[in-house]
């Protein structure tokens, strides 16, 4: 039997997941396939969701990854939605069965599996994270879930990092707040985090003042390609502690390979096959 998989999003030519998903299940004699449905090249915008979702059940496909800038646009689209999903607000895999599909996020998990894995002993009492969207929703979520006792959400537009801290509140109690910038979310903060576009390819630079950046600090960014990010440079420079995108681009793999295939991927072998590809 052959399994169709996909990524739905923009700009997403460089995506390891294709290679991520299709080495894992030829390690395990599977027949899968990954497809790239990548807004840009079809020169659509999220008003094309509905009818890629349409076309994924037509065609057969057993599951979708979900990437920027479809994260929260998907969800009400979809038959059901997990409660994870829906307690961060964003959904990043979906899975196709019986002409239904059906909302997970394994971003939050996978973000928690890199950064044990990356940073065991870090120092979560207080964390900012920059970027209030989807991916940023799934960090929130997973580094309160890890006991981060404080969270200081910081995003451009302001009213969506007050929604996510208020949601974060109402599902692990007053630990989430929002700031005004990044300065001030970062005073007295033991970690960083980046869950923003900036820094990816296409859209290259610095989402903060490299000035900001101080030894004792860990800076997480999610941004994978490239891998080392121009924040990541800056941070290694100041004697930050760092965790690459990858880390949580494989964790989120993990989960995402789960639910399409119904088999656990070994993670070992996927994080080497994730870091041979440059």
């Amino acid at each position: 039997m052959s399994i169709l998989c996909g990524l739905i999003g923009a700009g997403i030519q460089g995506s390891r997941s294709p290679a991520l998903h299709q080495a894992e299940a030829r390690a395990q004699g599977l027949d899968l396939t990954y497809r790239l449905i990548d807004l840009e090249v079809l020169r659509v915008g999220i008003e094309a969701l509905p009818r890629l979702l349409d076309d994924a059940v037509r065609q057969g496909y057993a599951g979708l990854n979900i990437t920027f800038p479809c994260k929260q646009a998907v969800m009400p689209l979809l038959f059901g939605v997990s409660e994870e999903a829906r307690a961060i607000g964003a959904v990043n895999t979906v899975v196709i069965a019986g002409g239904k599909s059906a909302g997970h996020n394994t971003d939050g998990p996978g973000w928690a599996w890199g950064f044990r894995r990356a940073l065991p002993d870090a120092d979560v009492s207080r964390v900012a994270l920059l970027g209030a969207g989807g991916a940023g929703s799934a960090c929130a979520d997973a580094v309160l879930r890890l006991g981060a006792r404080e969270l200081v959400v910081v995003d451009r537009e302001a009213e969506r990092a007050a929604d996510l801290a208020r949601r974060m509140n109402a599902i692990h109690g007053a630990r989430c707040s929002a700031a005004i910038d990044i300065a001030q979310a970062l005073r007295g903060a033991s970690g960083l985090i980046h869950a923003t576009p900036t820094g990816m390819a296409g859209i290259l630079g610095m989402p903060l003042p490299q000035s900001l950046l101080r030894r004792g600090l860990w800076v997480s960014d999610i941004v994978y390609v490239p891998l080392e990010t121009e924040l990541l440079k800056a941070a290694k420079r100041a004697g930050c502690r760092i965790m690459d995108g990858g880390h949580m681009n494989v964790g989120q793999a993990l989960g995402a390979f789960r639910l399409f295939t119904g088999r656990n991927a070994d993670p070992a072998r996927m994080d080497a096959h994730f870091r041979s590809l440059g």
